[in-house]
C-alpha cells in the first residue's frame, strides 16, 4: 500500500474514533478514572464494631490496611451508618471507592472475587451440655430458649425444628452507635437469661475471642433445607469500574494467605466455598 493511503486509511480511523465516542452516553466513560490513584478511599461504619471501627481497630479496617499497603496507598474513610443508604450516600456518591466485607451477588455493586467463606454460628456455654451441639436439629436444643436476630436467615431453620416459639428476637436494623445485639445476646448468654446464641460468624468469632471466653463458636453447616447459611464475602465497588475490579481481584488472589491470617487472628469462623467443611474456627 502506497504511503499516501496508509496515511489516508489512518486519518479515517481516528476519524471514526471521535465519531463513535462523540456519541456515547455517559454510561461509556471509564468510570475506574473515578478511583483514587492516591488513597484507598472506604466507605465504612464508624461502630460496627468487631468488623469496622472509627478507631481503626476492626479487622475490616485492618484488611483495608493490608491491601492499601500492596497498593502503596494510605487508607481514608467516609463514614456512615451501615442501613438504608448506605451505598447511594457513599460509593455511588464518588465519595469512596470499596467497600470491605459485602456478599457476593448483591446488585447494589460489583463484586470482586470472595475473600472468605463464613457462616452463621451457635453460641454456647464451652463447659455447658450443649458443648457438643453442631446442629439447630439436635434434640439438646429442644424446650430452651435461643437469641436470635429477628428476620435472620437462621430464623427459618428454628422456625423448622420447633425453636422459634421460645425464642428471645433482637433487632436486625439498629444503629451501632448506640446499639449492638450481638453483644446483648452474648451477655445475655453469659448471665443465663438465653442458653443459646445464633449470630453471623463473622460478628460472633471475634466478639466471643475478645470478650467472652467461656463461651464455644460452632459454625451451623450442617442444616438442611433453605435458607443457606454459609456466604461468600467480597469487596464491593462501583458498577461498572471492572478496571479496579480486577485490579483488587489479583490482589485477593496474590494475598490470599496474608487476607486468612488476619482473619483468623481477628477470630473469624471460616468454612470452605460451599460451606461444607469448617476450616477455621477459634475457641
Amino acid at each position: 500500500m502506497p504511503a499516501w493511503a496508509e496515511e489516508k486509511r489512518r486519518i479515517l480511523i481516528a476519524a471514526l474514533v471521535a465519531l463513535l465516542a462523540s456519541h456515547a452516553g455517559p454510561g461509556a466513560a471509564q468510570t475506574s478514572d473515578l478511583v483514587s490513584k492516591t488513597h484507598l478511599r472506604v466507605c465504612a461504619d464508624p461502630a460496627n464494631d468487631p468488623m469496622s471501627m472509627e478507631d481503626g481497630s476492626g479487622y475490616e479496617n485492618k484488611l483495608a490496611e493490608l491491601i492499601s499497603s500492596k497498593l502503596e496507598r494510605s487508607v481514608s474513610y467516609t463514614w456512615f451508618p451501615m442501613a438504608t443508604g448506605f451505598i447511594r450516600q457513599t460509593l455511588k456518591a464518588g465519595k469512596c471507592d470499596v467497600v470491605m466485607g459485602y456478599a457476593q451477588g448483591h446488585e447494589l455493586v460489583l463484586n470482586t472475587n470472595h475473600y472468605m467463606t463464613s457462616a452463621y454460628v451457635l453460641v454456647v456455654p464451652a463447659d455447658g451440655e450443649l458443648a457438643d451441639v453442631t446442629q439447630l436439629s439436635d434434640p439438646a436444643l429442644q424446650g430452651l430458649k435461643l437469641g436470635v436476630i429477628a428476620g435472620s436467615p437462621p430464623a427459618t431453620h428454628m422456625a423448622r425444628n420447633g425453636l422459634i416459639g421460645k425464642a428471645r428476637p433482637y433487632q436486625l436494623v439498629v444503629d451501632r452507635r448506640h446499639d449492638s445485639p450481638a453483644d446483648d445476646m452474648l451477655t445475655d448468654l453469659e448471665a443465663g437469661e438465653i442458653d443459646a446464641a445464633v449470630l453471623w460468624g463473622p460478628i460472633a468469632g471475634p466478639l466471643v475471642k475478645r470478650d467472652h471466653p467461656g463461651l464455644k463458636v460452632v459454625p451451623l453447616i450442617h442444616e438442611a433445607g433453605a435458607p443457606k447459611l454459609f456466604y461468600r464475602i467480597t469487596m464491593g465497588v462501583r458498577q461498572g469500574e471492572k478496571v479496579w475490579q480486577r485490579q483488587l481481584n489479583s490482589l485477593i488472589r496474590r494475598n490470599q494467605a496474608e487476607i486468612d491470617a488476619l482473619l483468623i487472628e481477628a477470630g473469624v469462623p471460616l468454612v470452605s466455598d460451599m460451606g461444607e467443611q469448617v476450616i477455621s474456627v477459634s475457641q
